[in-house]
């Protein structure tokens, strides 16, 4: 248990960009503290305490706005950045080194018996807000953008952004700085099939009208926010 904990604690300083001190990870942060009131609601789950557990998880729940069932398995050098929202369902299983941030949810379908929440592999990183639903499989070393609704499984190393979750491309690479620009990859595919749709039509266009990039520069008027 304590080797678990310094881990965590580990994970934290390491994954923060803040960069805090031991002192703050272990006082300051509810998404370490959440990982650690699983660890002991797990614990009873598995004893048959299962009252208890529920309870202790509940307790956990109240006091770091995480909900995680005292089933689920979470592997070590979990992070959970600000950690309000997230949810981690009882069937749920997270690798080791696995990110997750505000507002996730590793949940079901409602459709699902026996296993029926996600499988999360290891180095996984999941954006803010994002939805993985039903007993898939995300592959080792994937990157969840925010927002995003995955109900497919998703090979190791992939890139997956929208609604309903699209594998948009592959890391070269584990490095986080190697992680392509989500918003404007999908913008940019958004922008080309709009420019094929038109270009099938009468050819008539009205109002402003911007182009997809080439070579990296954007066409058409002003359109700074």
């Amino acid at each position: 248990m304590l080797a678990a904990i310094r881990r965590d604690i580990r994970a934290a300083r390491q994954r923060d960009p803040a960069r805090p001190t031991v002192a703050q990870v272990i006082f300051c942060y509810p998404g370490v503290h959440a990982v650690w009131g699983h660890r002991i609601s797990h614990w009873l789950w598995h004893r048959g305490a299962r009252l208890a557990a529920r309870a202790f998880a509940e307790l956990t729940r109240i006091l770091t706005g995480v909900d995680i069932h005292p089933g689920a398995v979470l592997g070590a050098g979990l992070f959970i950045d600000h950690a309000t929202g997230v949810v981690i369902g009882e069937t749920a299983k997270v690798g080791d080194d696995v990110t997750l941030y505000q507002g996730v949810t590793l949940g079901g379908t409602g459709r699902d018996t026996g296993k029926r929440h996600p499988t999360v592999g290891d180095r996984v990183t999941i954006g803010a807000g994002a939805k993985v639903l039903g007993p898939i499989t995300v592959g080792e070393d994937s990157r969840i953008g925010a927002n995003a609704v995955v109900i497919k499984p998703v090979p190791p190393g992939s890139v997956v952004v929208g609604v309903p979750g699209q594998i948009i491309g592959a890391l070269a690479a584990t490095d986080d700085s190697m992680m392509p620009d989500l918003v404007g990859v999908s913008l940019d595919s958004l922008l080309t099939r709009v420019a094929k749709l038109e270009a099938q039509g009468d050819g008539q266009q009205t109002g402003r009208v911007i182009r997809p990039p080439e070579a990296g520069v954007w066409h058409g008027e002003d359109f700074s926010i």
